[in-house]
C-alpha cells in the first residue's frame, strides 16, 4: 500500500483562497499484476472526520482508512477547512476531492461510478450536504461539472439545524453565527432529501447527549418519505463518538 497527500490548492488554486489549505490523504493498495490489482477498478470511499467544524478529528481519519482498505476500497481522507473558514468552503473542498478521484481514476484503479462518502459528527453533516447538494450553485460556480457520490455513510452525524436537536457549536463554526436563519435552512439536511439522494447508512447511539439521536431519526424519516433506500442502526448505549 502507498499513501500520498495532495494539497487541494495546488490542483485547484481557488481552494487556497483566504489561507485555506485543505488536503487529501490517499490510501492506495499496491498494484499487483499477479492477482489483477493493476487492471480492475475498485470502489472509493471519501472520509470526512468530525470535529464540530472546529478541528478535523485524528481518531476518525487514519484508523477508519485502514479498516476500509481491508474491505477493498481506495480511501481518501479529506482534511477540510474549519473555523474561521465558513460555508461553502468545506463543500467546495469535498467537490475538489471527488474531482481528484475522477482525474486519477485510471492510474489509481478507481471506479469513478462507485464513490461512497462517509462522515462522522460534523463531518457527517458535510458528507450529507455534499451527497444532496453536489450540484448546488455554490459548488457549480467553482466546479461546473461537479460529480455526485453513489452512497453515503453517516455516523452519529450533525444533520439538523432545528431546535431543540441542533448542535449549536457546529452551526456557529460553519456559519459564523447561531441560530440558523431561515435563509440558511439548507443546513438542515432532512430538508434536502429528494428521490435523487443516494442510498444511505446511518448509525447513532440513543445516549448521545452531544448530538441527539433525533438528528439521524429526522433524516431517516425524510429518506423514507422520499423512498430512498436506507438502513438505520440505533444502539442503546454509548456517548458521542
Amino acid at each position: 500500500m502507498k499513501t500520498e497527500r495532495y494539497y487541494l490548492k495546488e490542483i485547484f488554486p481557488v481552494l487556497g483562497n483566504n489561507g485555506c489549505n485543505a488536503y487529501v490523504d490517499c490510501y492506495l493498495p499496491d498494484k499487483m499484476h499477479e492477482i489483477q490489482l493493476d487492471t480492475e477498478q475498485y470502489p472509493c470511499l471519501v472520509i470526512c472526520p468530525g470535529g464540530a467544524y472546529m478541528l478535523v478529528s485524528e481518531r476518525e481519519s487514519e484508523a477508519m482508512a485502514l479498516k476500509f482498505i481491508s474491505e477493498g476500497y481506495r480511501i481518501f481522507v479529506l482534511h477540510y477547512s474549519v473555523a474561521p473558514h465558513r460555508f461553502p468552503q468545506q463543500l467546495l473542498e469535498v467537490a475538489g476531492a471527488v474531482e481528484l478521484i475522477h482525474q486519477n481514476a485510471k492510474v489509481w484503479c478507481c471506479d469513478p461510478d462507485d464513490i461512497a462518502i462517509m462522515g462522522f459528527s460534523a463531518g457527517g453533516h458535510l458528507a450529507c450536504q455534499y451527497s444532496n447538494r453536489y450540484d448546488c450553485p455554490e459548488i457549480r460556480e467553482v466546479f461546473p461539472n461537479s460529480k455526485p457520490v453513489q452512497k453515503a455513510i453517516l455516523s452519529y452525524s450533525v444533520l439538523t439545524a432545528k431546535e431543540p436537536f441542533v448542535h449549536r457549536g457546529s452551526m456557529e463554526n460553519l456559519l459564523g453565527h447561531e441560530p440558523v436563519s431561515p435563509e440558511e435552512k439548507g443546513c438542515s439536511c432532512e430538508l434536502l432529501v429528494t428521490e435523487h439522494t443516494p442510498p444511505t447508512f446511518l448509525w447513532h447511539t440513543a445516549e448521545d447527549y452531544d448530538v441527539p439521536v433525533e438528528n439521524s431519526l429526522l433524516y431517516a424519516g425524510a429518506l423514507a418519505a422520499a423512498k430512498v433506500p436506507f438502513e438505520l442502526h440505533v444502539y442503546p448505549y454509548g456517548g458521542h463518538g
